[in-house]
């Protein structure tokens, strides 16, 4: 699917800015921050709209967000090939380079489900592994 495509079958406005944002993704195999993004649109929209950007992303399960172990937000495209009847799932593990800083899904190794005490609910789960990327080691 193309960037139009992929906002049309979530019900979303065809905006530039959307497009410009999602393209970014699109070309980005690692995980961006908002800083991350907003180097690449090169002045084509402001932080507030990059910001209300991904929220909608967020919300339309486009996008999934990733916490580093600095707690620096950054987000990733959802890899819908691991969703099971019809429920979304970006519970899995990611991992950051020590040494590139690069963040990534490993769409492939899901988070296990953690058995909480009663009375507590789960929204979601971060799953961060830390170590030297293959690019990196070779």
């Amino acid at each position: 699917m193309n960037s139009l495509e992929i906002l049309n079958a979530h019900g979303l406005r065809r905006t530039g800015s959307r497009t410009s944002i999602l393209e970014i993704f699109m070309r980005s195999d690692i995980a961006l921050s908002e800083n991350d993004i907003e180097a690449n649109i090169h002045g084509m929209c402001d932080r507030a709209t990059i910001y209300r950007t991904l929220k909608t992303f967020l919300e339309n399960d486009i996008l999934h967000k990733v916490l580093d172990e600095n707690n620096i937000v950054k987000y990733a495209m959802c890899n819908h090939d691991h969703c099971t009847d019809h429920v979304h799932n970006h519970e899995h593990v990611h991992f950051k380079c020590d040494k590139c800083g690069h963040t990534i899904c490993m769409d492939q190794i899901p988070i296990q489900h953690v058995k909480l005490p009663d009375g507590y609910t789960m929204q979601e789960a971060n799953f961060l592994v830390i170590g030297t990327c293959n690019k990196c080691n070779a």
